[in-house]
């Protein structure tokens, strides 16, 4: 059984326009929100043995985040064909992973993010908000993955816990 974490990234920065969309950092909020929903993941005992992000500013603060709360050792994979991709190229990249990894957090944006969540299972998002994580189960490799039904485990976001 394998576990794949869906996560979009925390809320970012508008503050310096001069900055473009890649570089964007963190906000106040993004800063406050991302460790809380990283000690959901932790609450649920699913143990990450591998996290690739995107390598825009705000999914790399974001993966640092959770990566320290949850205790992850292992180097991140920071992926530039992840910024701002489509299910499809996500969809490569998971079939990229080593089947050693069991449990592999996906830090990106969206609309893929959303996009994806939805073609995996029967549950229905609209949109997931920043900081928002979706877990999914699947039998089979990394090598195999199709956007073919996964079991749909959790949906979580900030609203959702205040």
């Amino acid at each position: 059984m394998k576990n794949l974490i869906l996560l979009r990234h925390a809320k970012s920065s508008w503050k310096d326009l001069r900055l473009g969309d890649f570089d964007r950092p963190l906000n106040n909020r993004g800063k406050q929100t991302a460790p809380l929903i990283a000690k959901i993941l932790l609450s649920k005992n699913i143990f990450i043995d591998k996290i690739i992000s995107s390598s825009s500013k705000r999914t790399t603060e974001t993966s640092k985040i959770f990566a320290a709360i949850l205790s992850y050792e292992p180097e991140i994979i920071y992926e530039p064909n992840l910024y701002l991709a489509s299910n499809l190229t996500i969809i490569n990249t998971i079939k990229m992973i080593d089947e050693n990894s069991n449990n592999v957090l996906l830090v990106a944006h969206n609309p893929g993010i959303t996009n994806l969540a939805n073609k995996l299972s029967d549950y229905r998002i609209e949109n997931v908000p920043t900081s928002g994580m979706i877990g999914f189960s699947f039998d089979g490799e990394w090598k195999n993955f199709t956007n073919e039904k996964c079991k749909f485990l959790f949906y979580e976001y900030p609203k959702k816990i205040k």
